[in-house]
């Protein structure tokens, strides 16, 4: 599989560094407020990903973490935390806060379809971790007290824009347009690891440290966690692309200076969704949710659908009337595969699953392209195959793409049965001509009717006709009309 990494800006063979396994990072949401949607088009590429990777056989241990602390509104170690934004917006504890927006990210995912990983580790969870790794980045030259604060030290670092295509002039976190400069700073570009005096005297959050009371940097959290669960050799790390700098770049500088040697060999950088005033933000604009979505009459998968439809490595700018056409490709999508036959005995044809499933795996191998990847299953239902193989090739490609499209196409196969069927007993209607008949010589009458039409609809003729010499020999004359059955005694 080739796969665009950020650190070589190369699409590179993607190998693991245990042969069979991958270790993969998840950078997590910032749990103040509901993920917008932006936010959200990360997860479900990463989602697809991870799911992909094990599609093709590895082994994959997934790790996310959930910032609960830490996190102020500028990345640059400036500003106001995000959670005591979110406290004090809705009168609660940054806990309360925490746990909530926590649950409604889960919930969003799994309306999209994403894959919990199997590690999730809240930040506040690590507070001894983050200790230890900031002891040793002491320990070892990398970091720095001052003004009360412990700050990592980029100066020690031989390349700290490791991503490229940066000027470090115009990057430094002191001139960067609207960040304030931290006078207890050696460096421009040095960055927080554990806040201890600072203009958050009122900060919720605060711990017991060797350097005093406080609260731990952004930064050094994601390192933690994913040395302590994935180990020192890490294949993959993911976020979206604002990540890669500062956040990712100050994750490489701190845990390789910690652990001596290259941390990991992977970065998988998502571009950002955009409106066509801009960047998508929870500040600016209408508050895209998946809630919203909803409310406007979208259902979460045709979000998902929306994003697979462009590649991660492009900027995909939501539109409604872009939402209303994937709506409408999406349902004709899963009336296409209603239509096909479910009960089809027919052997799967192996010579055609194989030639269509390397049409999708090519596509995917060829840096997670989904859009062609959704191309693959349209060449599926257009195919000269029998429906048990379509069936078979629509539910592999859907482990990967998880847009729900058997499930949608039974509900929707079933829903279409029901509504023949109450359309057939709608029309249908028995007429008594015989106001002489008690009630249960009417009610036996009309079931053994009913029960000759349904007869008759199913082509069983000669059953049609015992029930009609039933009725003769009670004495009961028909009279068949275009809708309806009229009867009286002879």
């Amino acid at each position: 599989m080739k796969l665009y990494n950020s650190l070589t800006r190369n699409r590179d063979e993607f190998v693991t560094h245990t042969p069979g396994r991958c270790t993969m990072y998840t950078c997590g949401p910032t749990v103040y407020h509901f993920a917008h949607i932006g936010n959200l088009r990360s997860y479900i590429m990463e989602d697809v990903l991870e799911k992909y990777l094990r599609y093709t056989g590895l082994d994959v241990t997934r790790c996310m973490n959930i910032t609960d602390v830490g996190h102020l509104s500028s990345d640059a170690d400036t500003g106001e935390d995000k959670m005591l934004k979110g406290a004090r917006r809705e009168h609660k504890t940054v806990m309360e806060i925490a746990r909530f927006y926590t649950d409604a990210f889960f919930a969003d995912c799994e309306k999209l379809g994403i894959k919990v990983p199997d590690i999730v580790v809240p930040a506040t969870s690590y507070i001894p971790e983050f200790i230890r790794l900031i002891e040793t980045l002491l320990e070892k030259g990398y970091a720095y007290l001052s003004g009360g604060n412990v700050y990592f030290d980029t100066s020690k670092l031989d390349d700290y824009y490791v991503f490229g295509n940066q000027e470090a002039e115009d990057l430094a976190v002191g001139v960067r347009e609207g960040v304030e400069e931290d006078g207890a700073k050696r460096n421009k570009t040095d960055f927080v690891l554990w806040f201890t005096k600072s203009k958050f005297e009122d900060q919720e959050l605060k711990w017991e440290s060797p350097w005093g009371v406080g609260y731990p940097g952004w930064h050094i959290e994601c390192s933690a966690i994913a040395l302590k669960n994935l180990g020192e050799y890490l294949d993959l790390h993911c976020g979206g692309i604002d990540n890669a700098f500062p956040h990712h770049t100050n994750e490489i500088a701190q845990s390789e200076s910690a652990i001596g040697h290259r941390w990991c060999s992977h970065w998988f950088h998502v571009l950002h969704l955009n409106t066509a005033s801009g960047k998508m933000s929870k500040s600016s604009g209408e508050f895209l949710t998946v809630s919203l979505l909803e409310e406007k009459g979208y259902a979460p998968l045709v979000y998902r659908l929306f994003c697979l439809q462009s590649h991660y490595r492009k900027s995909l700018v939501f539109s409604w009337e872009g939402m209303d056409s994937t709506k409408t490709a999406y349902q004709k999508l899963v009336a296409r595969i209603a239509a096909l036959d479910p009960a089809d005995v027919s052997p799967v044809d192996e010579g055609a699953f194989a030639e269509l499933k390397k049409r999708f795996t090519d596509a995917m191998d060829n840096d997670l392209n989904t859009s062609l990847a959704v191309t693959a299953l349209y060449d599926v239902l257009k195919a000269r195959t029998n429906d048990r193989t379509k069936l078979a090739l629509i539910a592999d490609f859907d482990r990967v793409l998880s847009l729900g499209l058997i499930a949608e196409a039974d509900r929707a196969r079933a829903a279409a049965q029901a509504s023949k069927a109450a359309e057939a007993e709608a029309v249908f209607t028995v007429i008594c001509a015989d106001p002489s008949a008690d009630d249960a010589l009417r009610a036996d009458v009309e079931a053994l009717i009913r029960e000759r039409a349904g007869a008759k609809k199913a082509k069983d003729f000669a059953k049609a006709d015992a029930i009609r010499d039933q009725l003769s020999g009670m004495g009961i004359v028909l009279k068949d009309g275009k809708n309806t059955v009229e009867w009286t005694r002879s």
